[in-house]
C-alpha cells in the first residue's frame, strides 16, 4: 500500500525529480524578479529591465508602432461583438460603445485627420504617444516574463512568508505583495495583469482582487519621477518617494475597512476557489513546500509563456481603445468645462481646514486627478512647496484615474462598477489629504 501511494503523484504527471522543481522555482523566479524589480543602468538610464526592453522596442520600430497600436485598437473594438459580450450588461454596452469611439479617434490620429483641438499636445498626442503606445508594448512583453514571475512557485513562497503582514493590515493574501511591488517598480498595467491572472486562478476572491486593483495598482516609480520633476521636487526626491509609498498603503489599509470595499463579495471567479492556506507555524518550511508543489504542477515553460502572451494581448485589446475614448473625455472635461471646478468643491472644505496654501487651487487639482494623474502637477507647478508636495503625493496615492487605470481595471474579469470606483477615489483623495498634509508641514 505504501509503495502504491508513492506512485500516485507520478501517474498524475508530477515530476519525480526534486532538483528539477528547485531549478524551475529558483531560476525562472530569479529571471522574473530581475526583469520586474532590479533597476539597471543602460545608456545613462536607470530602470528595470522590462522598461529597457520596452524602450528598445519603441526606439527600434518607431514608425511601425502607431500602426501596431491602431491594429490592436481595431481588434479591441470588434472583440466584444465577436465574442458576443458587448450586451452582457449595461457596463459592457457602454464600454463597447466607447471602444468604437476609441477606434475612430485612433484612425483620426494615425492618419492625421480630424479637429484641431484633438491634435493639441495635451490631447490626442499625449494619450496616443505617452499612454497608448507604451502600454500597448509593455503589457504583452510583460505578460511573457510574468509567466516566469508568477508561474513557478514565487507567489506561493512570498505569500506564506508575508501572510502575517498582508492579511491583518490590508485583508489580502500574502501573495498580493507581489502585485503591490510590481505596480510601484514596474507598472499598474503589469500589476493588474498579475491580479487578473491570480484572480482567474481562484487564488483571490472578488473582494481581495478589488482591494488589490484599487489599492496597490498605482503608477510606477518612473511616473513618479516625471511628477516630481514637473513639481520641482527632485531635490527632496527621497522624502517625496517614501512619504508617497507610506501614504498610499496607509490609505489602502483604511479603505478596505469602509464601504464599498468592506462589502464586496467574497466569491471566487466562476466558483473555482483556490485560497491561500493560512499558516500558523513552521512558516519557512510551508513556504518552501508550497513553492515546490507549484513548481511541480506548473505548465511547461513554452506553454505557460504562450498562455500568458494570449491573456496579455487580450487585455491590451481591452485597454487601448478605452484609453483613447474614456481618457479623451476626461481631458476634454478638464480643459474646456468647469466640471472639475465643481467637483473640487467636494475637497475644498478639507484643503481649507488643513490650511493647505491656496486651498481652492489644491481642491481643483485634487478633483482633476480623476481624469489623468499628470494633470494636477500642471495645475500647481507654480504653487507653494507644501501645495506641490501634497498634490504630488495625491497624484499617486489616489490610484484611480480615467485616462488609463480605470480602462485597465474594467478590461479585467474583476466585477467592479464605475460608481464604486468613483466612491473609492473620493475616499482615497480625502484620506490622502488628511494624512499627507501634516507630514508635509512637518518634513518640509
Amino acid at each position: 500500500m505504501e509503495n502504491t501511494e508513492r506512485q500516485i503523484p507520478l501517474e498524475q504527471g508530477k515530476s519525480p525529480n526534486s532538483s528539477l522543481k528547485v531549478f524551475k522555482f529558483v531560476v525562472y523566479s530569479l529571471i522574473g524578479i530581475f526583469t520586474f524589480f532590479i533597476p539597471i543602468t543602460i545608456n545613462d538610464s536607470s530602470t528595470i529591465p522590462l522598461d529597457h526592453l520596452v524602450t528598445f522596442v519603441q526606439q527600434s520600430v518607431p514608425v511601425a508602432l502607431p500602426y501596431y497600436a491602431l491594429l490592436v485598437i481595431l481588434f479591441g473594438a470588434i472583440y466584444p461583438f465577436v465574442n458576443k459580450s458587448w450586451n452582457k450588461n449595461a457596463v459592457n454596452i457602454v464600454l463597447s460603445f466607447f471602444k468604437i469611439i476609441g477606434l475612430i479617434f485612433a484612425i483620426s490620429y494615425v492618419f492625421k485627420i480630424g479637429p484641431a483641438w484633438f491634435f493639441e499636445p495635451g490631447m490626442g498626442p499625449f494619450l496616443f504617444d505617452k499612454l497608448v503606445i507604451p502600454v500597448g508594448v509593455l503589457v504583452p512583453i510583460g505578460a511573457v516574463f510574468l509567466a516566469l514571475l508568477a508561474g513557478y512557485g514565487l507567489l506561493e513562497f512570498i505569500g506564506v512568508l508575508l501572510q502575517p503582514v498582508m492579511r491583518p493590515i490590508w485583508k489580502t493574501p500574502g501573495r498580493s505583495a507581489i502585485d503591490a511591488v510590481a505596480s510601484f517598480v514596474g507598472s499598474y498595467s503589469i500589476g493588474l495583469l498579475i491580479t487578473n491572472k491570480v484572480y482567474k486562478e481562484g487564488k483571490y476572491n472578488i473582494k481581495e482582487a478589488t482591494i488589490i486593483a484599487t489599492g496597490f495598482s498605482t503608477v510606477s516609480t518612473t511616473f513618479m519621477i516625471v511628477v516630481a520633476k514637473t513639481l520641482g521636487l527632485m531635490d527632496i526626491w527621497n522624502i517625496y518617494f517614501w512619504v508617497t509609498l507610506v501614504v498610499t498603503f496607509a490609505v489602502t489599509a483604511i479603505t478596505v475597512r469602509i464601504w464599498p470595499l468592506n462589502r464586496m463579495s467574497e466569491e471566487y471567479y466562476q466558483g473555482n476557489a483556490n485560497p491561500e492556506e493560512v499558516i500558523k507555524e513552521n512558516r519557512l518550511h510551508h513556504a518552501w513546500k508550497q513553492a515546490m508543489d507549484a513548481a511541480d504542477n506548473s505548465l511547461p515553460i513554452f506553454k505557460n509563456i504562450v498562455n500568458n502572451l494570449k491573456d496579455g494581448f487580450i487585455m491590451t485589446m481591452g485597454i487601448l481603445p478605452s484609453i483613447l475614448s474614456v481618457g479623451l473625455l476626461g481631458l476634454v472635461l478638464a480643459e474646456y468645462t468647469p466640471v472639475f471646478d465643481i467637483i473640487g468643491m467636494i475637497f475644498y472644505p478639507f484643503t481649507w481646514i488643513l490650511q493647505i496654501p491656496d486651498p481652492m487651487l489644491a481642491a481643483k487639482a485634487s478633483a482633476v486627478e480623476i481624469a489623468e494623474m499628470f494633470l494636477p502637477a500642471g495645475l500647481v507647478a507654480e504653487a507653494e512647496l507644501i501645495t506641490r508636495f501634497v498634490i504630488g503625493t495625491l497624484s499617486v496615492s489616489a490610484v484611480i484615474f480615467f485616462s488609463s487605470l480605470v480602462p485597465c481595471i474594467l478590461s479585467t474579469d474583476i466585477p467592479i462598477s464605475i460608481p464604486k470606483l468613483l466612491v473609492i477615489w473620493i475616499e482615497r483623495t480625502i484620506l490622502t489629504l488628511i494624512i499627507v498634509t501634516p507630514l508635509a508641514f512637518l518634513l518640509l
